[in-house]
C-alpha cells in the first residue's frame, strides 16, 4: 500500500514542482550558514508565519544584504509587531521583505530620520519613490536586530508577489540542511455530527499513538459509525536547530484514495484569520496545543488543494477502512500515520452534552445582546458556526462565553457608565480579565459621551476598569547634573501599571528628540550622534501617556560638550 501511495505522491509531487518561480534569482539576506528558527506558514497566534526566522547566533547587527537588485518601497518603524522593517520592490515583480531590524544601513537610516525628526514620530511609515533608495543586490540594507514583537535575536525574512502575498522563500531555492522525518505529537479522532460516533462515543478522542523505526506511526483500531474525521499535532525540526518547525505538506489517504490536502506553500494576508478554524480552537486555548484538523469545515483558506466530502469519513456499518495520514517537510522527508477503522453501528453509550442557553447565535445574522449596563454587538458572519452562548452581567463584569469559539471579525462591548463622575470617566477602560487571577488587560478603548466600547475579536470575560496611576519614569544610564560627553546613548525606563504606555515625548532645551521605544525593556534610547545637541547645560523633558490619559512628566539636565 505504501508502495502504491508513493508512487502516486512521486508523480504529483512532480508535477507540483514545475512551478514558475525563479531558482537562482535571490541570493542569501545574511552572510552566514542559513538556519531556520521559524518556518514559513507555520501555525502561530491568530495568524500564519509569513515568512521565516532566519538564526542570527543569537547576536544582534549581523550584516542584512538586499537578496536581488531593486528599489526600498516601503519603510516602517513601529514598537510592536515587524519592529523596524524594509520593503524591497525587485524588477521581476516580486517584494523582499527584512524584519525585526536593529538598524538600517546609514543612506537608508538617513533618510527615515530625516522623516522621522520631520513628522516628530519614532513610528513611521514611507513609501520611497523608485529613484530615492536604489540597491543592488548584496549590497548592505541594515543590521539584524530584535525589535518588534520579536522573541530572540533573528531576521524575520519573506518573498511576496505582486498581490502581496507572502510565498514560502524555500520554492526559490533558499537551501536548508533537513534530512529529519516530521514528527507527530498526538491525533484526534471527531465524531462531526450527533449520529456518528467513535468507541461508542460521542466525543473526540485521544488515539495511542505508536511510533515505528522507520519514523512512521500506527494508532490503536478503532469503531466507528457515521461522518468522522481526524486533527494531528505535529511539528518539524531541521538538522542544524532543536526548534519546532511547521511542515509543508499533509494528505490523507482512504483506502488509498486522496481524499486531503494542505499545501502551505503561499497564502493572502487577508485569510490568515482562517487559521482558527484550521486548527481546534477550543482545545488551543484550553491546552496551550494547536491540534490542525484534517477536515474542512466553514474554511475559505486557499492552503487547500485537494480536498474530497471536505475531507469526511463516512463510515458505514460492517466496514473496514485503511485511513492514512502523510505529513512532509520542504524536502520531502515524511511520516507516515496509519489508522485501522472497523464501521460498526452500535449504541452511544455516552453522548456528547449539550449547554443550552437563552442566546442562541446564528453566524449569519446579527445579534444584539444587552443586560444591565452593558451591550454586546456581534456582527453577521463574526462566528463559523451557530452555537448557544454564556451571556451574563453582575455589576461591572461581563462573563461572555468562554474564549473556546474562534471568530472572524471583531464584535463590540458598550457600557453605560452614566453614574460615573465626569473626572472618572475619563480614567475607565474596558479590561479583558486574564488567568486564574483575572489580570485585567487593557482592550483598546474609545468613549462618546456616556458609552464605553472596546472592539475586540475574543470572547471571555470582561471588566469595566479604573486607572488612576499615573507612569513612571526613571533615568538608567545617567544621573542630573552629569556629564556626559563621552556618552553615545541617553536611556530612560519607563512603566505603567494600570492601562499601560500609550505615547512619549521627549525634548532637549525644548527641541523634540528621537527616542526609540525598547518595550519588551520598558526602555526610551536616545542616540547623541543623532547631533540636536549644541549647548553645554542640557535640560531633558519626558512625558508619557497611559492609555486613559494618565501623564508623567520627567525633567532633569545634564552638561554635554
Amino acid at each position: 500500500m505504501r508502495i502504491i501511495l508513493s508512487l502516486i505522491l512521486f508523480f504529483s509531487l512532480f508535477c507540483n514542482a514545475q512551478n514558475n518561480y525563479p531558482q537562482d534569482y535571490f541570493s542569501s539576506p545574511l552572510e552566514i550558514p542559513l538556519v531556520l528558527a521559524g518556518t514559513f506558514a507555520e501555525l502561530r497566534s491568530n495568524h500564519f508565519h509569513s515568512g521565516v526566522d532566519i538564526k542570527t547566533q543569537q547576536r544582534v547587527g549581523l550584516k542584512v544584504k538586499t537578496v536581488a537588485d531593486g528599489f526600498v518601497s516601503r519603510i516602517k518603524v513601529s514598537h510592536y509587531g515587524y519592529g523596524k522593517a524594509l520593503y524591497i520592490t525587485h524588477p521581476n515583480g516580486y517584494t523582499s521583505v527584512y524584519a525585526h531590524l536593529q538598524k538600517f544601513s546609514p543612506d537608508i537610516e538617513a533618510f527615515i530620520k530625516k522623516q522621522q525628526y520631520e513628522q516628530e514620530s519614532y513610528e513611521i511609515e514611507l513609501f520611497p519613490k523608485a529613484e530615492d533608495l536604489p540597491v543592488l543586490k548584496d549590497s548592505l540594507v541594515a543590521y539584524s536586530g530584535n525589535t518588534g514583537s520579536s522573541g530572540g535575536p533573528h531576521l524575520h525574512f519573506e518573498i511576496r508577489d505582486k498581490e502581496e502575498r507572502p510565498i514560502n522563500p524555500m520554492l526559490f531555492g533558499m537551501d536548508i540542511k533537513d534530512t529529519t522525518y516530521p514528527t507527530v505529537k498526538s491525533i484526534y479522532a471527531y465524531p462531526l455530527d450527533d449520529q456518528s460516533f467513535i468507541n461508542k462515543l460521542n466525543t473526540k478522542q485521544k488515539l495511542r499513538l505508536t511510533p515505528l523505526k522507520n519514523g512512521d506511526y500506527t494508532t490503536e483500531n478503532i469503531e466507528a459509525f457515521g461522518n468522522i474525521g481526524f486533527a494531528i499535532n505535529t511539528i518539524d525540526r531541521q538538522d542544524l536547530a532543536a526548534n519546532s518547525n511547521g511542515v509543508y505538506n499533509i494528505q490523507t489517504f482512504i483506502n488509498g484514495n486522496r481524499n486531503f490536502e494542505i499545501d502551505f506553500g503561499r497564502f493572502s494576508f487577508d485569510e490568515t484569520k482562517h487559521i482558527n478554524q484550521l486548527i481546534d480552537y477550543e482545545h488551543y486555548t484550553t491546552e496551550k496545543q494547536r491540534v490542525q484538523k484534517l477536515f474542512k469545515k466553514n474554511n475559505p483558506l486557499s492552503l487547500y488543494k485537494s480536498v474530497l466530502n471536505d475531507g469526511v469519513i463516512k463510515v458505514e456499518d460492517s466496514t473496514y477502512l485503511v485511513y492514512k495520514i502523510r505529513v512532509a517537510d520542504f524536502k520531502n522527508n515524511e511520516s507516515w500515520i496509519t489508522v485501522h477503522i472497523k464501521g460498526s453501528k452500535q449504541s452511544i453509550t455516552k453522548p456528547k452534552e449539550k449547554r443550552i442557553t437563552p442566546y442562541f447565535i446564528k453566524a449569519n445574522q446579527a445579534t444584539n445582546l444587552k443586560a444591565g449596563n452593558v451591550t454586546v454587538d456581534f456582527y453577521k458572519d463574526t462566528f463559523y458556526e451557530d452555537f448557544y452562548l454564556d451571556f451574563e452581567v453582575k455589576s461591572d463584569t461581563l462573563k461572555l462565553h468562554k474564549d473556546i469559539k474562534p471568530t472572524k471579525k471583531n464584535f463590540n462591548i458598550t457600557y453605560d457608565v452614566s453614574r460615573f463622575t465626569n473626572e472618572d470617566k475619563n480614567k475607565l477602560y474596558i479590561a479583558k480579565l486574564i488567568g486564574y487571577k483575572n489580570y485585567p488587560a487593557y482592550t483598546s478603548t474609545k468613549r462618546k459621551g456616556d458609552l464605553l466600547t472596546a472592539s475586540t475579536k475574543k470572547l471571555g470575560t470582561f471588566a469595566l476598569t479604573m486607572d488612576t496611576i499615573r507612569p513612571k519614569i526613571s533615568a538608567v544610564n545617567f544621573k542630573e547634573k552629569q556629564w556626559l560627553s563621552k556618552y553615545r546613548y541617553l536611556k530612560i525606563k519607563i512603566t505603567d501599571e494600570g492601562s499601560g504606555v500609550s505615547n512619549f515625548r521627549a525634548s532637549i532645551n525644548g527641541k523634540w528628540i528621537l527616542m526609540e521605544y525598547e518595550y519588551k525593556k520598558n526602555m526610551l534610547t536616545y542616540d547623541f550622534n543623532d547631533s540636536i545637541i549644541t549647548d553645554t547645560k542640557n535640560n531633558l523633558k519626558v512625558i508619557v501617556t497611559d492609555n486613559v490619559g494618565n501623564n508623567s512628566t520627567f525633567e532633569t539636565f545634564f552638561y554635554r560638550k
